[in-house]
């Protein structure tokens, strides 16, 4: 999805492909996103709607109505003279970072915006859905191609909120000593997990970022170019529960010497014992979960720690993380089947299933848990930012942030591919944030 500034792009896409896709596909992809945002929402009450429990994150409701405030800017605006909206307001309350477009509510006041209600946001939905489908169906002569191109970026940046939504009143709940619960409880591992293997990689020169081939993507993800990758080896899964235990059982929060310097400052100022949502409990080590606080399972995929957490776990593992280009070519070449997504219905990490195909191939590189990985979120080389507001969704972050790959059980199936490049800064660790190792 995000926050932070979680993988924001612009997007580049084929118009050839886009004008194949037709008015009844984008019709149909646009109804389903906007379907499974308020799926997500339903059975939340206003008050649970409302909340904001830090700056960084943001009430669900302002997630609906700003995902719907991108369509009215950016589509409805542009394309459709007719279009009124429904309040100038809204502009202001609902725009997140767009200099470009007007001012912005402080985010960190966002929960304060007790009006419009949810009710007046679920009618706005309603309203803006509207009037994209008919614009879809009867677009301006000449512009269905531009039309699409806003309408498949306002999709991808809706699922992004999608994830949003989900960690946002997870984090939200987390701070009621009454742990509601808003989802199912998560279903125990019927296995062990997989056990812990190394893929060997072979050094190469190695292309990097997604080709100039049609696929949707982000403009972070290009250009394709070069780079030369020296042999090494990664983990045939993420890091579980379990093993993050030993590394707590060991010493491992005090020990300065696996610590980067800011980790361990930040590690000290801000009193960090375990990673987020973990609670010890006269029961042992529990998790606070969207079916509210359940029983550590030590196979599942660890989430929710930083980056100073994930680098401090593979110095004391006697490896390290991988670089976002190791990362890449393992994900292009010996990725598994997908680890749990938003479309399992779980929002919450599972136990990686063994490799049964005898082809020693990775699990969960797409799904699961999002992996920190030893790269600084920059542009690759010949990027350039787009011109105008659009340009804003990215560039402008590319400074002190760390690059996630995969995905996790809170990202649509649909919108990770093994180039998308997430990004946070080292201390977040209220999204499904996990690690995988590697060694040279």
């Amino acid at each position: 999805m995000a926050t932070a500034a979680p993988h924001r792009a612009a997007p580049v896409t084929n118009r050839s492909q886009l004008a194949a896709i037709g008015p009844e596909q984008l019709a149909a992809d646009f109804k389903q996103v906007r379907t499974a945002t308020e799926a997500l929402a339903q059975g939340l009450s206003a008050e649970d709607q409302n909340l904001q429990s830090a700056p960084f994150a943001s009430p669900a409701k302002w997630h609906r109505a700003h995902t719907t405030w991108f369509f009215e800017t950016f589509v409805l605006k542009p394309h459709s003279p007719s279009w009124e909206p429904c309040s100038p307001a809204w502009n202001y309350l609902f725009n997140s970072y767009y200099n470009g477009v007007g001012r912005q509510y402080p985010r960190p006041q966002r929960g304060l915006i007790s009006r419009p209600d949810i009710h007046e946001v679920a009618a706005w939905r309603r309203r803006v859905d509207r009037a994209v489908l008919a614009l879809i169906d009867n677009p301006p002569a000449g512009e269905f191609t531009r039309l699409a191109e806003l309408v498949r970026l306002g999709l991808n940046h809706e699922q992004q909120h999608q994830e949003l939504l989900v960690t946002d009143i997870k984090h939200g709940f987390s701070k009621n000593p009454l742990h509601p619960a808003w989802h199912q409880p998560r279903q125990p591992a019927r296995h062990d997990g997989a056990p812990l293997r190394w893929i060997k990689f072979d050094g190469h020169t190695a292309g990097i970022g997604m080709p100039d081939d049609g696929r949707f993507c982000y403009d972070n993800e290009q250009p394709r170019h070069r780079q030369i990758i020296e042999p090494f080896e990664l983990a045939a899964r993420p890091v579980t529960c379990g093993e993050f235990l030993e590394f707590m059982r060991d010493g491992g929060y005090e020990d300065p010497d696996l610590w980067l310097s800011d980790g361990w400052r930040w590690l000290k100022e801000n009193d960090i014992q375990s990673p987020l949502y973990w609670q010890h409990t006269d029961e042992g080590w529990k998790i606070h979960t969207p079916g509210g606080l359940q029983a550590l399972d030590p196979a599942e995929a660890l989430a929710h720690v930083s980056f100073y957490e994930a680098a401090a776990f593979a110095h004391w593992a006697g490896a390290r993380l991988p670089t976002e280009a190791e990362w890449e070519i393992a994900a292009t070449s010996r990725a598994g089947s997908p680890g749990p997504t938003a479309e399992s219905g779980r929002l919450h990490p599972a136990a990686s299933r063994p490799d049964q195909s005898g082809k020693n191939l990775l699990a969960d590189m797409l799904g699961n848990v999002w992996e920190w990985t030893a790269s600084s979120y920059l542009p690759y080389p010949g990027y350039k930012a787009p011109a105008g507001a659009i340009g804003e969704y990215n560039g402008k972050f590319m400074a002190n942030q760390m690059v996630l790959r995969g995905g996790s059980c809170a990202t649509p199936l649909g919108h990770i591919r093994p180039t998308y490049r997430n990004f946070f800064y080292p201390p977040d660790r209220w999204q499904f944030t996990g690690l995988r190792l590697a060694r040279h």
